[in-house]
This record gives structure tokens, C-alpha cells and sequence, in this order.
């Protein structure tokens, strides 16, 4: 007998490779950007800044901006744009950034971090915040500090610094009368006060979805529910290492932060142990609505089944009655009796009335 191949016509779509896959094979150091937003050309702004000078500059020129490094005054050295891989490699190679950190700045997967070197403090964390939309955004930031100067390197132009170039360019605060250090504490400072902007729209969140499940729970809501907690999870992955990252900072030898700064950082400090605290009882409160979703639509399913059988054991011996009568025997009495079908009707009725009144006392009704 012969046998017959069968070929299937169903097609395996091939699975989308992870942006991860660029770096394999590659030499430790090798400047290779992980993200989404491939072909952006890099642009480079600098604020330049003391106690009685302020100065902005546009240039993309790596000489112009090694300038401003060796400069007196403190440089807010601002790029923006990650995929240009060849001018961010030249770019860390003039100011004399180790191959793996300029790795790190343009790998948008890279954990938050911190790393210290002879010359400089490189730190990797997460800027979160809501855009117009209200939707969630995280980009990748990674600063550098140096003596005279603080390199930011960063994916989007929005970012939520213009509070801080505010205060640079009206001299409010203290920050036009101290060095790169403070400024490095300002920027995390910036980042970190966003943080707090973005749980208290999480917040917002499970309170609506909390009304939601006690009030009329349906798929829709636990598909949010869903959302919500792996929104949580990924605030909470994106969130959580800085707290380490801020300890690194304050009990850091480095003379590139000073004692006054560690100050303001003790500060920062407090303010991620109330983001950790926050984040753990929103993570606890997400996973319970999913528990409370399944409760409530448990219980309506129960309403639904007592309110049935209810009326199943109402009209199960109506049934008995009607099936008695309704059987074709010659010498049944009642059939005879002139008021045999009224007083079916009564009997029926009373039982009925009675089972309802049972059921009150019961408070099953």
C-alpha cells in the first residue's frame, strides 16, 4: 500500500528577532545601539554656565565641544539622538570615555547603573514620564560626570529637564553657584521628582479600576487589569535599581562629588525608598484586583445560580402536581369533581405563596 505525503498549508511565520541580536559576536566596547528609532541623526546642545554667566550653544563640531570641557565655567553637555553609533564612538573617544560606557549609553536595555572611573562617574537609568497622551514613556538616559561638566546622552528630545533650564537661566536656586556635581544631583533630582508624577497616575489608575470591579466587573476589565500589571511590573524593573545607584553616589570616595552634594543626595535618597515603598503596594494592590475581579464575578455567578434554583425548587412540585393530573387514567376522583380544577389551581397556588414566604424568612430572597 502506498503511503501519502500530506503537506501542510499552514506557514510558520518566522519570529521577529529581538533587537538583542545586533550585539552578538561583538567585541566587548563595540558602540552598537538597541533601540527603536534607528537613523536619527545626533544633535548636541550646551549650556554653559557660572554665578554671573549664562551661554547656550548648538554645535555637533566634537572639537567645539571638547571646549567646553576643559572649560572653567560648568557645561551641561546635552546630546541627544543614540543610533548615530559612528559620531557617538568619536564623541567618547575625544572626551576620553571608556569604549564600555558609550556601549552602555546607546544599549536602551541596558539596567540602571553606575559606574566610577579615574576621570569621571558614569551612571544608566530610566527618565519616565507621561506624554501628551497620558501615555507611559521610558527613555533610556545615561550621564557622565566629569570635572567642569556633565554629558547627557539621551534617545528623545523631550525629557523632563526644562524645570532645571529654568532655574539655570533665572539663576533661581543654587545651581549657577556650584559645580558639575550639583548639577548631576539636579538632573537625577529632575528624573527622580518625575518618578513620583508617574505613580500617582498608576494610582489614579487602580482607584478607577477598583470601582470598576465592585461595580460592574466585565472581560474589558480584567484585560485592563491585565495592562496595569505589567505596567507596574516594567515601572517597577525601570524604578527600582536607582535607589542602589543613589547609595553608590553617597557613599562614593570620588573627589568628584563633594560633601555638600552627598547632602542633596541623602535627600535624593529618601525620596527613592518612598518610590520603592509605593511601588511595592502598587504591585500588591494590581495582583489583588485580579483576585477581587474574579471574587466579584464569582459571586454575580452565584446570584445567578440562586435566584435558578430558587425558581427551579418553586416550581418543581407544580410540576409533581401538573404531572399527576396530567396522566391518562380512567378513575382519577378529581377529574370528576365539578370544582376538581379550581381546587388544583389553590393547592398550586398556595404552594407557591408558601415556598416564597419560606424562602423570605431564609433571606435567600
Amino acid at each position: 500500500m502506498s503511503k501519502k505525503k500530506h503537506k501542510s498549508n499552514h506557514k510558520i511565520s518566522p519570529k521577529k528577532p529581538s533587537r538583542a541580536h545586533k550585539k552578538v559576536g561583538k567585541a566587548p566596547g563595540t558602540v552598537t545601539y538597541l533601540g527603536l528609532r534607528e537613523g536619527e541623526k545626533s544633535n548636541v546642545g550646551i549650556i554653559e554656565f557660572d554665578e554671573s554667566s549664562f551661554q547656550i550653544y548648538h554645535t555637533e563640531l566634537i572639537e567645539q565641544i571638547l571646549e567646553f570641557k576643559n572649560s572653567s565655567a560648568t557645561s551641561w553637555i546635552n546630546v541627544v539622538g543614540l543610533s548615530d553609533e559612528i559620531y557617538i564612538e568619536n564623541l567618547g573617544k575625544a572626551l576620553e570615555i571608556n569604549p564600555l560606557s558609550v556601549e552602555d549609553a546607546v544599549n536602551t536595555n541596558q539596567r540602571p547603573k553606575i559606574d566610577e572611573y579615574e576621570d569621571y562617574i558614569f551612571c544608566v537609568l530610566k527618565m519616565i514620564y507621561l506624554d501628551a497622551k497620558n501615555e507611559l514613556v521610558g527613555e533610556h538616559v545615561a550621564l557622565v560626570l566629569m570635572d567642569k561638566a556633565v554629558v547627557v546622552f539621551q534617545e528623545l528630545k523631550e525629557d523632563v529637564f526644562n524645570g532645571l533650564r529654568d532655574r539655570i537661566h533665572t539663576k533661581s536656586g543654587r545651581i549657577r553657584s556650584r559645580g558639575a556635581d550639583y548639577l548631576l544631583f539636579a538632573l537625577l533630582d529632575a528624573i527622580i521628582d518625575n518618578y513620583f508624577v508617574v505613580l500617582e497616575n498608576i494610582s489614579g489608575q487602580i482607584e478607577e479600576l477598583e470601582e470598576e470591579v465592585y461595580d460592574n466587573p466585565t472581560p474589558e476589565t480584567a484585560r485592563k487589569i491585565q495592562d496595569l500589571k505589567k505596567e507596574v511590573l516594567k515601572v517597577r524593573r525601570w524604578i527600582s535599581p536607582v535607589k542602589e545607584l543613589i547609595n553608590r553616589l553617597i557613599e562614593s570616595d570620588n573627589p568628584l562629588i563633594t560633601k555638600d552634594t552627598k547632602l542633596f543626595l541623602k535627600d535624593l535618597m529618601d525620596h527613592c525608598l518612598e518610590i520603592n515603598e509605593s511601588l511595592q503596594i502598587y504591585r500588591e494592590m494590581s495582583m489583588s484586583l485580579l483576585e477581587m475581579y474574579m471574587s466579584n464575578v464569582s459571586n454575580k455567578m452565584n446570584e445567578v445560580m440562586k435566584v435558578l434554583t430558587i425558581m427551579a425548587s418553586i416550581f418543581i412540585p407544580l410540576t409533581f402536581i401538573a404531572g399527576i393530573y396530567g396522566m391518562n387514567f380512567s378513575y382519577m376522583p378529581e377529574l370528576q369533581w365539578k370544582y376538581g380544577y379550581f381546587a388544583v389551581w389553590a393547592v398550586m397556588l398556595t404552594l407557591f405563596i408558601g415556598m416564597l414566604i419560606f424562602f423570605k424568612r431564609k433571606r435567600w430572597l
